[in-house]
């Protein structure tokens, strides 16, 4: 069987590569592509090739070429910001054959827009810190005692914890939020946040507890799957680098009604907090995320689900061996590159 699946926006993700190079055996090939032949990503893959930025108006025209040449089955992007752009484009991307594993506008815009992550949550009745998108409420709101220091600043389009302060005066909230609004002109973020500038920094309130990731999978008709939680024991780079498998009924709660209001397709990175009274939803990333490798480890097969799933096959619970209690810790390794 022909089952080929490009990866785009490959980066560093070699596990999932991997993964999926395993999952899939002789039934296809895996493609990565990137706009750099050096991302390490593309030395695991069967198949590497070079695309422009998502960013170009080119950009899409290459994915139908690629889909035609190379008979790509499906596409699964790795980028946060490259989602809105498949979403978008999702249909005339299908319509050259490959199915595009990526949620609709709908879900990657409330995803994507954390100001409307926060609306959504609020929405269904969820906890999420308080969130702000101007210094004068944030403040008025501190003179009302309705917030207190230490808060968080970040972009309100971001990614990867890219550009996230914690501000514990009025003296750093005000240098915090003017430096951010100079650094996101800068940054890969801007574009995204031209079209609301003003509003582009949020000051949301932050909550002291233990840090949870979890992967809320849905399937491919945006029915729930699944939850598989993990405890977070050390960040680094805006990913999570140790953490042990959680088994929680509250957990498995949560997922299942985060995927019913939402309807994303395929798994969802959720991160949230735990407090003696109160679960906090912080971010939903409707993609694999940085903890996938935790929850694969722990037994969650998704990379092999997923070709069960483009297969036609409902059957997957086979895939379904996670437990509890699994500690792991991402390390580097030195991979040699293809001289550019």
């Amino acid at each position: 069987m022909n089952l080929n699946i490009l990866f785009t926006c490959a980066g560093r993700r070699n596990y999932l590569i991997n993964y999926f190079k395993e999952a899939i055996g002789d039934d296809g090939k895996i493609f990565a592509a990137d706009m750099s032949l050096s991302a390490p990503a593309m030395v695991d893959a069967d198949v590497s090739l070079l695309v422009p930025s998502f960013y170009n108006e080119n950009y899409i025209e290459e994915l139908k070429a690629i889909i035609k040449k190379h008979n790509i089955k499906a596409i699964v992007s790795l980028n946060d910001l490259e989602l809105p752009i498949l979403a978008k484009h999702k249909t005339e991307l299908e319509a050259s054959g490959a199915k595009v594993i990526v949620s609709s506008e709908n879900v990657i815009d409330t995803t994507f827009d954390k100001l409307k992550t926060f609306n959504f949550l609020k929405s269904v009745g969820l906890e999420t810190p308080l969130t702000y998108t101007t210094l004068e409420d944030a403040k008025k709101a501190l003179e009302n005692k309705e917030l207190d220091f230490p808060l968080v600043v970040k972009p309100r389009w971001g990614s990867a914890s890219i550009g996230i302060d914690f501000p514990e005066s009025i003296e750093e909230l005000d240098l915090a939020f003017n430096l951010q609004k100079i650094k996101l002109k800068k940054s890969i973020l801007n574009t995204v946040s031209t079209h609301d500038f003003d509003h582009a920094i949020l000051i949301q309130e932050k909550i002291d507890g233990k840090e949870y990731g979890m992967d809320i999978v849905n399937n491919f008709e945006c029915d729930y799957f699944g939850t598989f939680a993990r405890e977070k024991y050390s960040m680094r780079g805006g990913e999570t680098d140790k953490a042990v498998s959680i088994i929680d009924e509250r957990f498995e709660k949560l997922g299942h009604e985060i995927s019913n209001h939402l309807k994303h397709l395929g798994t969802l990175d959720c991160d949230i907090f735990v407090t003696k009274e109160k679960i906090y939803v912080l971010e939903l990333n409707p993609r694999f995320g940085g903890g996938y490798p935790f929850s694969h480890e722990a037994g969650i097969n998704t990379a092999a689900i997923y070709i069960e799933w483009l297969k036609g096959n409902k059957n997957v619970n086979h895939f379904n061996n996670y437990v509890s209690d699994k500690f792991f810790s991402k390390c580097d390794r030195l991979i040699e590159l293809k001289s550019t």
